[in-house]
């Protein structure tokens, strides 16, 4: 049987365990150490448990056809340019890992290739992230595995065959599959939340979250009450910077209110026992006549 609750970090996964908030900064940090630590500033003010980044080999991940092609940013002309622009290196992995630890918040990263796996565990981090579009890598996967770190595996664009052999692929044991509809922004009428109960009964002993891609929060606080363990979502300075995840990401606001309304959720939802309260028994005294 595999353990119901995973350790990641600090923090203690699923059973009655508060839902871990992941902030995702990906690469809304647009090439900039200096947005990027304003983000972790906004994780951790809203508490937040972990940020998480983005990391590739871009020559490893994008063919030569797809880096030449024809692409206008502020990096340059060619789609190479944006994709060289938005990476982070050694030098800003090193200065992100020190901010971290100062501001006391867990990051980690989602990598897209085998050489990015090395390169991220070199930092120590508490796990690892799968990305949607590296479910069906399983050389990735398999490599991602020796680590010996807890791993998170989002399932955007995925059949459940697909999600099955992957879960196949990493094993079960410290594991936990993301929901996730992998369109930036997702329809809400594509989100298919209840897929968190299908995958809850398919994977039986494996912890079940939720990443969004939606606008809004009322939604991701709706998965956590189909009892999603782990909620990510990106997150953005303002929707309106440049970009291409920027308009499905939350802003300072938006990832306060879905904090809190998770919050709010947990301590509502109670035991399930039905009872009388003591703070019912004067107004029953009042009201009721036997």
């Amino acid at each position: 049987m595999i353990k119901k609750e995973i350790k990641i970090g600090s923090r203690i996964i699923g059973g009655n365990n508060p839902t871990m908030i992941i902030a995702e900064i990906g690469i809304n940090h647009n090439g900039s150490v200096k947005i990027a630590k304003q983000l972790i500033d906004l994780a951790v003010e809203v508490g937040a448990d972990a940020v998480k980044f983005q990391k590739r080999t871009i020559d490893i991940v994008y063919t030569k056809e797809e880096l030449d092609k024809p692409r206008e940013t502020p990096f340059g002309k060619t789609n190479g340019d944006l994709k060289h622009g938005l990476e982070f290196g050694e030098k800003e992995y090193m200065e992100i890992d020190a901010y971290c630890k100062e501001k006391k918040i867990m990051w980690f990263a989602s990598c897209w290739d085998e050489e990015s796996v090395d390169f991220i565990n070199k930092f120590n981090t508490p796990c690892f992230k799968i990305a949607s579009a590296s479910l069906t890598d399983d050389n990735l996967l398999r490599y991602t595995r020796t680590k010996g770190k807890p791993i998170i595996l989002s399932t955007g664009m995925s059949s459940a065959d697909q999600v099955k052999h992957a879960v196949e692929v990493l094993g079960e044991e410290n594991l936990i599959v993301l929901h996730c509809n992998a369109t930036y922004p997702a329809k809400v009428e594509e989100l298919n939340l209840l897929t968190i109960k299908s995958l809850q009964e398919i994977f039986p002993n494996i912890l079940i979250g939720y990443s969004g891609h939606e606008v809004g929060v009322s939604t991701s606080v709706a998965a956590v009450v189909l009892g999603a363990c782990v909620i990510e979502r990106h997150i953005t300075l303002d929707r309106a910077m440049w970009g291409s995840d920027q308009s499905a990401s939350l802003e300072p606001k938006g990832l306060e209110l879905l904090i809190r309304d998770i919050k709010t959720w947990e301590i509502a939802r109670g035991d399930g026992i039905k009872k009388v309260f003591e703070s019912e028994i004067p107004i029953m005294k009042k009201l009721r006549r036997k």
